[in-house]
């Protein structure tokens, strides 16, 4: 009787296994019309705090627990990442990022998907982060060359000198 059983199974698992195996390779997935691009505006940055750092008097530091006593105090909270995209000199993206975390004290994060028809474009961006500028701190333009279907990503690491065109 038990064996009986064992011998339905199998065709149950096999028509599982075939809906599984069909699913995993079909139906193809495409991220972008395969006639347009997709530019991807992805990154992650912290800017100036919104107050600066200021010294310690001699006696303030007296005051404080001796595992405290750092000669600096610095307020938590940074200021919003302004950023600015523009393609082929239309302003496509204008945001002022608000920092994360509870204390607003981490990085502003920027994820922002443009779909545009595959070609030539001028692209621009910028990007203030400081507390006294006006304009912007960072700005970079270049010219890109998309095939269709491709998939381009224009990040900012301020370490390396600011925006990159991937």
């Amino acid at each position: 009787m038990a064996s009986w059983r064992y011998l339905l199974q199998i065709p149950a698992y096999a028509v599982f296994i075939g809906v599984v195996g069909y699913f995993s390779i079909a139906p193809e997935y495409q991220h972008v019309d395969p006639e347009l691009a997709m530019i991807r505006l992805a990154f992650s940055h912290a800017a100036e705090r919104v107050e600066p750092c200021r010294e310690l008097s001699p006696a303030e530091l007296a005051a404080l627990p001796p595992n405290m006593r750092q000669p600096k105090a610095c307020g938590r909270e940074r200021l919003p990442v302004v950023v600015e995209f523009e393609i082929d000199g239309e302003l496509v993206y204008r945001a002022a990022e608000i920092p994360t975390g509870v204390w607003k004290d981490g990085a502003s994060t920027v994820y922002q998907k443009f779909i545009v028809p595959a070609g030539t474009h001028e692209m621009v961006v910028r990007l203030r982060d400081k507390r006294d500028t006006e304009g912007f701190d960072y700005e970079e333009s270049a010219t890109v060359a998309l095939a269709p279907g491709q998939n381009f990503v224009i990040g900012f690491r301020a370490e390396t000198g600011g925006f990159k065109f991937q």
